[in-house]
């Protein structure tokens, strides 16, 4: 397609803005879900068990969210990944402004399976913020593959990665700003037994409204290609079109982008 020109790097930056409110939100859960647990009253010899859900939201819904957006076309408006980016983020909004205050919810007392009542809300908020941050993350890599020709993907991730760490950066650096300041402005760093210290909710607050802010503006500024753009862009209608002459080569290039894809797959699982 003759439209595979390079884009502005303000429309690149504007692919991957919403990654940087995507990530202070993983920060955010990364940094004080242990400290949220374990005031709640967990077994400090048992959080790692909680630690599972992250990783295993991720193996289940980035792949989903992948084939459905494939799949998927809401007009120019939601387009195909924007929808899912939207719903994602806003499910962690909510779930951000719950989560630390599970301390102050009146719950039935007792132990069910080993945890009280606090303990089973602040589970299924993980679950639920896990199961979000995924959803709204995926969007973001895809559209680049989407929308960027192979000659800037680079230039694109690149963008995309320094904003993902900042985002890390800012996320981890919520608590410990919000304890420094927090005596002239009456936020406090200690809250009684079961409940979560005001630095760490307002750290939530204030990623949460970064993240639908961040979210909002890719999602506006961001114009998905539409179906028959999508195909143009990235050959479709042309390999449809060879698909008898090219059987042979194209089982060749699939064996070859398997094992290009279990080669770098198996790297990223000793990385982790």
């Amino acid at each position: 397609m003759s439209n595979k020109k390079n884009l502005s790097f303000a429309k690149l930056f504007n692919l991957s803005f919403g990654f940087f409110g995507v990530q202070i939100a993983y920060a955010l859960q990364s940094a004080n879900i242990s400290r949220i647990f374990a005031t709640l009253g967990a077994d400090p010899h048992q959080l790692s068990f909680f630690w599972i859900l992250p990783p295993l939201m991720g193996m289940i819904v980035q792949p989903i969210v992948g084939i459905l957006s494939d799949k998927t076309w809401l007009g120019p408006f939601f387009g195909r990944r924007k929808f899912y980016l939207l719903i994602g983020a806003l499910i962690a909004v909510a779930v951000m402004l719950l989560l630390p205050n599970a301390g102050d919810f009146t719950f039935e007392q007792g132990l069910y399976l080993g945890l009280n009542s606090a303990m089973w809300f602040g589970l299924f908020s993980l679950m639920f913020l896990d199961t979000s941050i995924n959803i709204a993350m995926q969007p973001f890599k895809m559209m680049v593959g989407d929308i960027v020709n192979e000659e800037q993907k680079g230039l694109a991730y690149s963008i995309q990665s320094f904003l993902c760490n900042a985002g890390s950066l800012a996320g981890y650096l919520f608590p410990f700003f919000f304890t420094l300041i927090g005596t002239w402005i009456g936020i406090s760093n200690t809250a009684p037994e079961g409940t979560i210290p005001d630095t760490v909710k307002w750290s939530f607050y204030v990623g949460a409204g970064l993240l639908i802010i961040c979210s909002l503006y890719t999602f506006i500024a961001v114009k998905e290609m539409n179906p028959k753009e999508y195909a143009e862009f990235h050959g479709l209608n042309k390999k449809e079109e060879n698909t008898k002459e090219n059987t042979k080569e194209e089982k060749s290039n699939n064996s070859n982008i398997l094992s290009a894809f279990l080669t770098v797959g198996l790297v990223q699982f000793f990385c982790w």
